[in-house]
């Protein structure tokens, strides 16, 4: 965020300098007022384009086995341009490259989920995917699952759409 503070100066810089140069092409007529006009202009236009190239530039850096499974998009009033264009600003990425399945019940998967958002560190949280119920849970240490393949068991486990992208990556990449 630092660096992005300093590009942001810069722009206001180079904004401002625009405008100084197009005053002394006509020799001082322009307004003083461009100056500061063009230099704002520059900075906040450099931050509303960082914040919708943000979504793609973090999955480019994705490593390959890292599916984006779901992407959230916001509006915001102090962006009143988000009303028009929504903007990500943040999303899920599953690592279905790494997933492994349990060797007593292979229709539980273990997968690690990445949570990104704009300006914050990416969380990691290990999850279990049910296949065959269409259900995660939390992974951890005291997980058990009854014998008996029902979704009953000391974890708490949430229900999945068929056509959630979660269950599709993790369970057609296990098949």
């Amino acid at each position: 965020m630092f660096w992005e503070l300093i590009a942001t100066v810069f722009a206001g810089i180079g904004g401002a300098g625009i405008a100084l140069l197009l005053r002394k092409l006509t020799k001082q007529t322009a307004p003083k007022w461009l100056v500061p006009v063009f230099a704002g202009t520059a900075m906040l236009g450099f931050q509303i384009q960082g914040e919708y190239d943000w979504f793609d530039h973090q999955t480019g850096l994705l490593p390959e086995g890292i599916v984006v499974v779901k992407a959230v998009q916001e509006e915001a009033p102090w962006r009143p341009w988000s009303y028009v264009f929504p903007q990500t600003m943040r999303f899920i990425a599953a690592d279905v490259a790494n997933s492994a399945k349990n060797k007593i019940d292979p229709n539980l998967v273990l997968v690690d989920l990445y949570f990104f958002e704009r300006r914050h560190t990416a969380k990691r949280v290990p999850q279990i995917i049910d296949c065959m119920q269409g259900a995660r849970t939390d992974f951890t240490q005291s997980f058990t699952k009854s014998s008996d393949s029902t979704a009953e068991s000391t974890s708490t486990w949430y229900p999945l759409e068929n056509d959630d992208p979660l269950l599709k990556a993790v369970c057609d990449n296990q098949a």
